[in-house]
C-alpha cells in the first residue's frame, strides 16, 4: 500500500516479527553498512531484543522527532539523503536502513510522518497511512532537506531522497516539490504519469520496481518511465521479477537476489549523483 487510494497489499508479518536468526558477520560497531544482502536480512530476522542498537539520534524536523545516522569519523561537508519510511512508520527496519546509508557515506536523515505512531498490523499501518495530512508531510520532508543541507554537522552539498512504498511516493513528492534536491529513489512507491507535472522534477530520478506488484503494476510503471521520458527528466527504471515490498527482509514477500541487486544499483546511482566530482 503506497497511497490512501492504492489497495493494500497481501498481509505479512509486521516488521520485527520473524524468528531469531544468526548474528550478522559484520563488525559489531557498524551492523548494516556494506553487509552482504545475506547479512543485512539476518539482522532484519533477530528478535528486536536481539538486535543490535540504531545508532543514530533523533533530532526535531518541523516539530517531528526525525533520526539522524552520520559516518563514522566522517567531517562536513557530508552528503544527505533524505530517508521516508514504509507504510509501517519510522521503525527499527527503517532505522537499519538509515545507518546502512550512513555507513556507505552519507547523513542519512529518516523522517516521522506519523507523529511517532509505528503500526504492527496491516490495518493500523492503512488508518496511519490515511491519516497523514498532505500538507504537513510536504513541510516535513522539506524541512528534513534543509536540516541536512543547513546543519553544521553536515552542511550537504548535494542532497537526495529515498523511500519505501508510502515513502516512495513521497520520495518522487519532495522531488516534485524540492528544486535543490539531486537525486530521488524510489521503491515502488505510487506514482505521477502526468509529463506536465512531472516537469517540475529537476533531480536524476531512480524508480525500483517489481514485475508482481499489483498496486503498481508493470503497465503503470511504463506510463511513469514514458512520462518522464516526455518530460525530459533524467531516469532510470530498474524492474525484477519480485513483487511489492521485495527489498525488505522483515517481509514474507523479501526477495534476496532482487534486493540485493537493486541495493548495489541504488548505491551506484547515489554515488554518481552526490559523490560525483
Amino acid at each position: 500500500a503506497c497511497s490512501a487510494s492504492s489497495p493494500p497489499p497481501p498481509a505479512e508479518p509486521p516488521p520485527g516479527a520473524a524468528a531469531p536468526a544468526p548474528a550478522p558477520s559484520g563488525a559489531a560497531d557498524s551492523p548494516t553498512g556494506l553487509l552482504s544482502e545475506e547479512d543485512f536480512k539476518a539482522l532484519h530476522q533477530l528478535r528486536s531484543d536481539k538486535a543490535p542498537p540504531a545508532r543514530g539520534q533523533t533530532v526535531d524536523v518541523a516539530g517531528t522527532k526525525a533520526y539522524l545516522s552520520l559516518p563514522k569519523d566522517a567531517k562536513p561537508p557530508i552528503p544527505g539523503l533524505v530517508v521516508i519510511h514504509e507504510w509501517w512508520g519510522l521503525n527499527e527496519h527503517i532505522k537499519h536502513w538509515t545507518d546502512r546509508l550512513a555507513e556507505d557515506g552519507y547523513a542519512a536523515l529518516a523522517v516521522d510522518m506519523y507523529g511517532g505512531k509505528v503500526a504492527t498490523t496491516p490495518d493500523d499501518a492503512m488508518a496511519a497511512m490515511k491519516a497523514v495530512d498532505e500538507a504537513k508531510g510536504l513541510e516535513v520532508v522539506r524541512a528534513a532537506h534543509r536540516f541536512l543541507s543547513t546543519d553544521a554537522r553536515i552542511s550537504a552539498p548535494r542532497t537526495g531522497s529515498i523511500g519505501w512504498c508510502f515513502g516512495g511516493a513521497w520520495s518522487l513528492k519532495l522531488a516534485l516539490n524540492e528544486p535543490e534536491l539531486d537525486a530521488a529513489v524510489i521503491y515502488y512507491g505510487r506514482l505521477v504519469t502526468d509529463p506536465a507535472q512531472l516537469k517540475a522534477i529537476k533531480a536524476p530520478v531512480l524508480g525500483v520496481f517489481g514485475n508482481q506488484d499489483k498496486g503498481i503494476p508493470p503497465e503503470v510503471v511504463n506510463e511513469f518511465d514514458k512520462a518522464l521520458h516526455d518530460a525530459g527528466v533524467e531516469h532510470q527504471v530498474l524492474r525484477y521479477d519480485a513483487d511489492h515490498a521485495f527489498a525488505n527482509p522483515s517481509g514474507e514477500r523479501y526477495d534476496t537476489k532482487a534486493a540485493a541487486d537493486a541495493w548495489e544499483k541504488v548505491r551506484q546511482f547515489l554515488a554518481a549523483k552526490l559523490k560525483g566530482g
